[in-house]
């Protein structure tokens, strides 16, 4: 039986490591994220009704007024935020002076300062990226010409396309997540204290998941929510973020995430479009045996990557087919216990003298 045992250990291999080697490079890390958990029961919590904002691409929640969050538009608007209650209702429209190019994203500190993330770069050509900051106002009502300070960044390695922009609560330190259609993305910190004068250089610190179109600390610092298209991923902060949940979200071009309460027991999640609706969802639970950032799932309409999976898929059962002949094909060849039964009749002739029975085929001696 060993020869079988042989067979069946060599096709087992063959199989594994071959259907592995099918899959294509970059689909994801060395360990492999969960899949992502169905939607928890998600709850709508208002709809975005004012046609200023036809196309919401962050979102950010107030820290000086009660149920009021901060969104902007998407590439192609002015330099404005818009300031909605908890019914989707537009209570201020704060404008400022500056020649932004393409708004992704906003974020507030924990004193209350807006941070407005001109930081998108589909081409990939931007020399610098920009943050700007206006604060909240005393009183909620449209505002023309507000004061704003501007921050310029540089990444290390080049430009990069980026929608996400974060901000540690307790250290006020900002962190940018890079977009990319598949593989992973990048996190890049800002220096601690950033600067207006000159530029501030970004460092990496590590990997992000595909995918992300925005993102949010958490209220106690240790955790931060990220955003992509199909689902929200928990991150466990620290000096190497790591990727350790995921769940699904109710919405297609998912463009949005924020606290829904500084008590930090769940999220808000919308999209772009005019009539968005925002759900309110809890934060994804950590999961164990998850070391590593891992991709998302690219978005649905992403026809390359679809053909790249069905052509993997095709070959993976054409390579398993193909060993399992080759395994049929060794048990025909060599039946179980064959050779070990000659050999044993063999070795009991030599022992009692008797003739020794015809020797294995393979076995016989070319004749001089």
């Amino acid at each position: 039986m060993s020869l079988l045992r042989n067979a069946l250990t060599v096709t087992a291999v063959t199989l594994l490591s071959l259907a592995g080697a099918a899959v294509p490079a970059g689909s994801a890390t060395a360990i492999t994220l969960p899949q992502a958990d169905p939607p928890p029961s998600p709850t709508k919590l208002f709809t975005i009704r004012d046609a200023r904002i036809d196309e919401s691409s962050g979102l950010a929640k107030s820290q000086k007024y009660e149920d009021l969050w901060w969104t902007v538009n998407d590439s192609g608007d002015t330099a404005r935020v818009f300031g909605i209650n908890n019914t989707g209702k537009l209570k201020a429209v704060l404008s400022f002076k500056a020649p932004v190019k393409d708004v992704e994203a906003v974020a507030v500190d924990k004193d209350g300062t807006i941070y407005i993330a001109d930081i998108g770069d589909n081409k990939a050509d931007r020399d610098m990226i920009e943050v700007y900051t206006i604060p909240e106002p005393d009183k909620l009502a449209d505002a023309t010409s507000v004061k704003f300070h501007r921050f310029d960044f540089k990444y290390p390695d080049g430009a990069h396309d980026a929608e996400t922009l974060l901000i540690n609560p307790q250290s006020r330190q900002l962190f940018f997540v890079t977009k990319v259609a598949k593989g992973l993305g990048g996190i890049y910190a800002a220096p601690e204290t950033a600067s207006r004068e000159g530029t501030n250089e970004l460092t990496k610190i590590a990997e992000g998941p595909a995918g992300v179109t925005d993102g949010t600390f958490m209220p106690d610092g240790q955790v931060v929510v990220l955003r992509s298209y199909v689902d929200v991923a928990r991150v466990a902060w620290g000096e190497a973020p790591k990727v350790v949940g995921r769940a699904g979200t109710p919405l297609a071009q998912g463009e949005s995430v924020a606290v829904a309460s500084n008590e930090g027991n769940s999220i808000l999640v919308g999209s772009e479009g005019k009539g968005s609706a925002v759900y309110e969802m809890a934060v994804p639970a950590a999961k164990a045996g998850t070391t590593s950032p891992s991709a998302t799932p690219t978005p649905k309409n992403a026809a390359a990557d679809s053909g790249d999976t069905k052509k993997s898929h095709n070959l993976r059962w054409i390579i398993i087919g193909a060993a399992l002949f080759a395994f049929v094909i060794t048990i025909i060849t060599f039946p179980p216990g064959r050779r070990e039964r000659l050999d044993r009749m063999a070795e009991n002739a030599r022992l009692t003298g008797q003739a020794p029975p015809n020797e294995h085929p393979r076995r016989r001696t070319p004749a001089a």
